[in-house]
């Protein structure tokens, strides 16, 4: 007797329906960024256009977070800025058979407020059915409706008290340094700058301890 050939899994028909089905009518992007002005599909748009096609190929898209990391950035103007980064796995589930099929995708987005880890799970969700389904692209996440500026990394606590202290070793005013590099408090100095300042200072502290 000729052997029985296993029935294909049903979760890569339904992705394959998927497939075509987007493919027909795309995605197009018709919002557009706050600050650069470029165009863009929203995590709205993905969700409206799929919902009923992965409804009608009997898939379910079904997100499990494997690992959340934030760092808190400063914007231009002093503010606090969140970037948070996700890493999930999104499990493609067949409603037909259980089949399955996982996805693992990384998520990226900043915000000023508590968005930020929505913001980058939209992202991911969106880039693992933008990949999966190679659906239509003209345009970018939801991460992207804003455009932050973030400042240049600036200098440890452990650095500010090095320079507080060769400051008053070398009778320097820090007013005057903060003026030489335009920032506010010597708290905000650029990383970048650090050892240049230390240098200098420590070249003054030298000057100004009599010598014996």
């Amino acid at each position: 007797m000729p052997e029985k050939t296993a029935a294909p899994q049903h979760v890569y028909t339904a992705i394959a329906q998927v497939m075509a089905t987007i493919a027909k009518q795309g995605i197009s992007k018709d919002r557009k960024n706050d600050a650069q002005g470029y165009a863009f599909r929203g995590i709205d748009d993905v969700y409206n256009a799929l919902a009923p096609i992965l409804s009608e190929a009997g898939l379910c898209v079904l997100p499990y977070v494997k690992s959340r990391e934030v760092l808190e950035r400063q914007t231009r103007s002093g503010g606090a800025l969140f970037y948070v980064t996700v890493a999930v796995d999104f499990a493609l589930v067949s409603a037909v058979d259980g089949s399955t099929h996982t996805i693992s995708v990384v998520g990226e987005a900043m915000d000023s407020g508590d968005k930020a880890t929505n913001k980058a799970m939209s992202a991911a969700y969106k880039y693992a059915c933008m990949q999966a389904f190679c659906i239509p692209t003209e345009g970018d996440n939801d991460a992207d409706k804003q455009t932050h500026e973030v400042a240049p990394s600036t200098i440890t606590k452990n650095e500010v008290e090095v320079i507080e202290k060769l400051a008053v070793a070398a009778s320097v005013d820090l007013a005057a340094v903060c003026s030489v590099y335009k920032i506010p408090s010597i708290n905000q100095l650029p990383m970048s700058k650090a050892q240049e300042v230390i240098t200098r200072l420590q070249s003054k502290a030298k000057t100004a301890t009599p010598q014996e």
